[in-house]
């Protein structure tokens, strides 16, 4: 992953006035104005460009607020202070943000806008939102004299089967792209670039710069890397990213998923974040420094953010891992952490440190592929900032394989044990505030409500003719 500062505008960005006259000259029929959900998925509409231009560039457009409310399947959950029935699900006003202007390169004519939620009457901002939550935090490092870069390293797995044909197989018997393992595996690589290439070039066309895509650990498993960037620039692409592999994939006949684990016996998918931190006066990386850490020479700064990260992580873990099907993937000896220490460059660990000065960084192998990347960089920042703030030391470098090591704080085991750990943490109340941290608490327990009320195939496997 490359470290350096490369935020500038990318192939595929639009200044606005450059998307108005790319609507004047026809060449942009559509806009997608849109916001990301708790899940991290892209709702909105499609505007006519000339509508967009006349009406929306300034004045916004509403959306129904149980968007920030409904489960997986759109169901409206009871329950939540933001919006309810007893609310009467009234409207949230969208505000385009056009630094985030860009090119649908995939779709014909198309442009795509990230919006800003405010209330419906349009004067304060949506505190629940997850693109708000992390702009708080990155205004609380930035009031702190810093800011926050990132990088993500998304996972995917590949399928010749369209989504549809998946569906009426009920997810069954499906044909990934690959049939072996194919960590860095150039020849399998090449079976896949049709798509994968696809989505590449969409990417890099659109806005989200790629530095490039490898094999991973599962037949059919492939990761796409992004370059580093703003955090919040991140989260966007990172979101664009997924949106755009799945229609792609579509388009194609095929499909992908960014499950953290769709397969109990196949290594799961990963969303590995990297974060550090620059001085806001002056530019500089804030990592490095003349301290000795085991291999490497760190500030204060890196100590006590990575403290501060690594004291929280267990409690925040629900941000990094936000389904029942999340937690399936932190098993031993799959590259998934279930350990929380931290070492140099070592992939078994939780925070895997990587780099040397400028390029120093904290690895956190927590998040799966599923997670929303707003909210995983929110929580990130949060506990990092209380390690700067309460001066928290990082335990000892480990050395050696953490899978097998005894005694170490783990990452939670289940959904349930992730929501008790947010619902007792103070840190997240007081980063985040009382109403996101109830309102997200609330999504979480629906989503374990509705597993605990769903009869599985194991269930059925195990116990049909035997029980």
């Amino acid at each position: 992953m490359v470290t350096e500062d490369r935020t500038a505008a990318a192939t595929g960005m639009l200044a606005r006035d450059e998307l108005i006259d790319l609507i004047d000259r026809k060449e942009i029929e559509t806009v997608l104005a849109v916001f990301p959900d708790m899940y991290g998925r892209l709702m909105g509409k499609r505007i006519t460009g000339h509508f967009f231009r006349d009406h929306v560039a300034d004045g916004g457009m509403h959306a129904c607020d149980y968007l920030l409310t409904v489960d997986m399947e759109m169901d409206p959950v009871p329950g939540y202070a933001f919006a309810s029935w007893e609310r009467g699900y009234g409207d949230v006003h969208l505000v385009p943000d056009f630094s985030t202007a860009r090119r649908a390169a995939w779709l014909p004519r198309t442009a795509l806008v990230i919006c800003d939620l405010l209330t419906g009457s349009g004067d304060e901002p949506v505190e629940v939102s997850p693109r708000r939550i992390l702009q708080q935090q990155v205004q609380r490092a930035r009031d702190a004299g810093f800011e926050v870069m990132a990088g993500s390293e998304i996972e995917l797995y590949c399928f010749e089967d369209t989504y549809e044909a998946a569906l009426d197989k009920r997810f069954h018997g499906l044909q990934p792209m690959g049939r072996y393992y194919e960590d860095y595996h150039i020849l399998q690589g090449t079976k896949e670039e049709s798509l994968i290439g696809s989505i590449r070039s969409a990417l890099d066309a659109s806005g989200v710069p790629v530095e490039f895509s490898k094999g991973e650990w599962g037949p059919g498993q492939q990761e796409i890397n992004l370059e580093y960037s703003d955090v919040l620039v991140q989260s966007d692409r990172n979101v664009v990213y997924k949106h755009a592999a799945k229609e792609i994939a579509h388009f194609q006949g095929r499909s992908v998923t960014f499950m953290a684990k769709w397969d109990e016996a196949l290594a799961g998918s990963s969303m590995h974040v990297h974060v550090s931190l620059r001085d806001r006066e002056s530019g500089r990386p804030s990592f490095p420094g003349a301290q000795q850490l085991g291999p490497i020479a760190a500030s204060d700064t890196f100590r006590y953010f990575l403290g501060g990260w690594m004291r929280h992580a267990a409690d925040l873990t629900p941000f990094f891992a936000p389904s029942v099907n999340s937690y399936k993937r932190f098993q031993e000896g799959s590259f998934a952490p279930t350990g929380l220490a931290w070492s140099y460059d070592n992939r078994t660990a939780g925070f895997r440190i990587v780099g040397h000065g400028p390029s120093l960084r904290i690895e956190c192998r927590i998040p799966g592929a599923d997670a929303n990347p707003y909210l995983v960089y929110a929580a990130s920042i949060a506990a990092g900032l209380d390690g700067l703030a309460q001066r928290i030391e990082p335990p000892p470098i480990f050395e050696g394989d953490i899978y097998q090591a005894a005694d170490l704080p783990r990452v939670p085991r289940t959904l349930r044990d992730g929501i008790e750990g947010l619902r007792r943490s103070e840190l997240a109340r007081a980063a985040l505030g009382d109403e996101v941290v109830t309102h997200y608490l609330h999504f979480l327990e629906t989503e374990q409500t509705k597993f605990d009320g769903v009869v599985t195939d194991w269930e059925r496997a195990r116990f049909f003719e035997r029980a």
